[in-house]
């Protein structure tokens, strides 16, 4: 029987290309909620929906569910003209963390959307190592600069390109494995 990842990965695949993709809203909140959905909808009951409870991940608390609304409003705002601007609200999304689970892969395909129809480029996440991605994403709040040049090195025009995608998406969803070898 498949995993959740697994289920999930799968309709991550088929979404490159899709009909789906090409209805959906770029850069907003709902265009987010149409990926979560997308990717989620046979697995969590709250696929797509804007979380209700406060959550955490290794000691970061994601934005309060009592003001979440709101900053979704502000982040939906943000302009996304320049690499710089796409960046900070990629990064604002993360702190507000709108879904109990699936949250960075949906945003990943998120940010490539926009970085897509405002650049036309889109991120090649295999040159992204993982754990500075992890540590980029975690300092983001304070200052975006490491997240913003690591992601500038990894920049590519190949957006039609299924290869990068494909591989994208494994990356994308090894972000999220635990890593269960830590060395002395």
């Amino acid at each position: 029987m498949k995993n959740i990842d697994e289920i999930s990965k799968e309709r991550a695949v088929k979404l490159f290309g899709s009909r789906e993709v090409e209805g959906f809203e770029i850069g907003t909140t709902q265009g987010l909620q149409q990926i979560h959905t997308y990717l989620f909808c046979d697995l969590y009951s709250f696929a797509g929906q804007i979380r209700g409870k406060d959550i955490s991940k290794g000691g970061f608390r994601f934005a309060s569910h009592l003001y979440l609304k709101e900053s979704l409003t502000k982040i939906d705002e943000m302009p996304e003209k320049t690499f710089g601007e796409i960046v900070r609200k990629y990064v604002e999304m993360n702190v507000a963390h709108p879904f109990m689970e699936g949250n960075g892969r949906s945003m990943r395909i998120w940010l490539d959307i926009i970085l897509k129809e405002n650049l036309q480029k889109c991120v090649d996440w295999v040159q992204i190592d993982k754990m500075g991605y992890l540590n980029a994403m975690q300092r983001s709040p304070v200052n975006d600069l490491e997240i913003r040049e690591l992601l500038r090195g990894a920049l590519t025009d190949k957006i039609n390109d299924r290869e990068v995608y494909m591989k994208g998406i494994e990356q994308s969803y090894y972000y999220e494995e635990e890593d269960l070898y830590k060395g002395n």
